[in-house]
């Protein structure tokens, strides 16, 4: 039985979007495991549910809604949310192949999952994936009012967590 064009269209695109999904997903988890647990179901009902894709916008928008709610879910359902946001980074999870340097950029995936929650998803979809603040406000399903502050205050945060650790070279 041949496969419908569809399905391989979008595992075609799934492919290409597996780092984007696995950063968010990192970004909700704040574990490697978890994350790519997260990126693998939402991978499976991604395919599953194609046909309800209304095809308006991006297909790593309505992904990206996928995990949050999936992930809000899973977290209802075990009546947990993890507090280990770092050890992404001391699982080995280094961005190197977006940063041609891979002590700068284990350092800027160290100061990401620092963020407190709720501020790392933000982060990463504004300031890292490229979008922009009303396609990251439905991803995440929250007002622009609010994402608009929470990013302000991820990047507060941040350059806070900066300034504290540049030394001064002259």
């Amino acid at each position: 039985m041949p496969t419908p064009v569809a399905a391989i269209d979008i595992r075609r695109d799934l492919v290409g979007l597996l780092p984007k999904l696995r950063r968010f997903a990192i970004t909700l988890t704040g574990d490697l495991t978890e994350a790519d647990e997260l990126v693998q179901s939402i991978c499976q009902r991604g395919i599953a549910k194609f046909h309800l894709w209304n095809g308006v916008g991006k297909l790593e928008s309505w992904l990206y809604t996928m995990a949050r709610n999936q992930w809000i879910d899973e977290a209802r359902r075990h009546k947990m949310r993890s507090t280990a946001k770092g050890n992404a980074l001391e699982q080995g999870e280094l961005a190197s192949g977006l940063h041609p340097n891979p002590v700068e950029a284990g350092e800027a995936h160290r100061l990401v999952t620092s963020l407190p929650e709720g501020l790392a998803s933000v982060f990463l979809l504004v300031d890292v994936e490229g979008h922009n603040y009303k396609q990251a406000a439905d991803i995440l399903g929250i007002p622009l009012s609010a994402l608009t502050s929470r990013l302000s205050s991820a990047r507060l945060y941040l350059a806070a967590q900066g300034h504290s650790r540049s030394s001064r070279r002259f």
